[in-house]
């Protein structure tokens, strides 16, 4: 059997969402899916419901700020630079809406061009009225370009991904719905945020899958092999985060948990984050392997499982190559600042890999590396376990070519 009819197998099963396989085959790979994911779905949701918080949280209770000050948003008219007062804004809210007032700005936001006739948030001190400045700049109001920019993002998946990638956009949306309506209010009620870190991502990849790809034997067999490479993250992250003796106390964003949550766990909700940090992933290689081992098997499946899961694991290999540096990529770009500032002090590299800021994100960027890495294998083995080898198919050749 040539390369036209593994073509052929692999175009049905992507434009239908399902394999090319005969009834009995079909339904105990579903059978077998559905024995162990049924059973995680049910944990899940009794999870929700178990560790839902109940009544008021703290979420929304501070005031951003104290008596006597204000945000206001106002429209930057001139940047004469004058010591004190660097920029005029003309005040689009509060009660001198209309006025064109000085407003103060911090020296690290002069270091880059202040455009003209953008709109800002400014903090009114009524105190500095005495000054002649009391309006200070915060940041600058972004809402029109963020918005336009999602927009972008999601008429071009439509585009190119078409209804698939629309859904895939929904499953993302509902899963972020997960942390915020859920995740971060149970963390805040003092739930143990490992339980929350699992019952939250059991929801977040439940959703965010089967928007995104379907519910199909092939969809359900990379989730088996998600929850897999979470248990192993899960694991990972807690013998690490002990190990190593993460405090969490890395960021800044970390006393500020401690300063607010003083009966939390910063090295919990440290491994909290491990455990989500890795989801998107994780599913991404599961998904892969999954369907490489059904479509290696729908195009022959004469082909006994141990040559199967081989074939797909060279797949997988090429994966796994790519993976070691894709994470450690993100990571390094999303910790740039604090990776800057940590490397201006004088010790040798050992130190500094060692530090508590930077030891962070190297057990983040290593835990959940190692999840997706052995998730493969996982994955692949799960799926080619559970073809079942039959004797050989005749596939027709095409149209005006003859059979190999």
């Amino acid at each position: 059997m040539g390369r036209h009819a593994v073509h052929g197998a692999a175009t049905h099963a992507h434009a239908h969402g399902e394999l090319a396989l005969d009834g009995g085959e079909r339904r105990r790979a579903r059978a077998v899916l559905a024995a162990i994911v049924l059973p995680l779905l049910i944990a899940t949701v009794v999870g929700l419901v178990a560790l839902w918080p109940r009544g008021d949280t703290i979420a929304g209770s501070v005031d951003m700020t104290a008596s006597g000050y204000s945000f206001e948003t106002a429209r930057i008219t001139a940047v004469p630079l004058t010591q004190g007062a660097e920029i005029e804004a003309e005040l689009l809210t509060g009660e001198g809406e209309g006025q064109v007032v000085p407003v103060a700005v911090a020296p690290e936001v002069l270091r880059e061009d202040i455009p003209v006739g953008a709109e800002i948030t400014v903090l009114f001190d009524v105190a500095g009225l005495a000054t002649g400045v009391p309006f200070t700049f915060v940041d600058y109001v972004r809402e029109v370009p963020l918005l336009l920019l999602a927009a972008a993002y999601v008429v071009l998946v439509g585009l190119v991904a078409r209804w698939r990638g629309l859904a895939a956009i929904v499953g993302l949306a509902t899963s972020l719905a997960v942390v915020g309506l859920f995740v971060l209010p149970a963390l805040m009620s003092g739930t143990s945020p490992l339980l929350v870190a699992l019952v939250g991502s059991s929801a977040m990849m439940f959703v965010a899958v089967y928007l995104a790809h379907g519910i199909s034997i092939r969809t359900t067999t990379a989730l088996v092999g998600t929850f897999v490479g979470l248990a192993v993250t899960t694991g990972l992250a807690l013998w690490s985060a002990d190990a190593t003796r993460l405090l969490g106390t890395g960021s800044e964003e970390g006393y500020l948990v401690a300063g607010t949550f003083g009966e939390m766990s910063l090295r919990a909700l440290l491994v909290c984050g491990f455990v989500i940090a890795g989801l998107g992933a994780l599913n991404d290689v599961t998904i892969t392997q999954a369907s490489a081992v059904w479509e290696l098997h729908a195009a022959d499946p004469s082909v006994p499982r141990r040559r199967v899961f081989a074939r797909a694991m060279r797949i997988g290999r090429d994966h796994i190559a790519s993976t070691v540096y894709t994470l450690a990529f993100a990571y390094v770009g999303a910790a740039l600042p604090m990776l800057l500032v940590s490397s201006i002090y004088d010790r040798n590299p050992v130190q500094f890999a060692t530090s508590g800021a930077v030891a962070e994100e190297l057990v983040r960027t290593l835990v959940s590396s190692i999840g997706l890495v052995l998730a493969i294998p996982v994955t692949t083995a799960i799926a080619a376990a559970l073809v079942r080898t039959s004797r050989r198919v005749r596939v027709a050749p095409p149209v005006g070519e003859s059979s190999p």
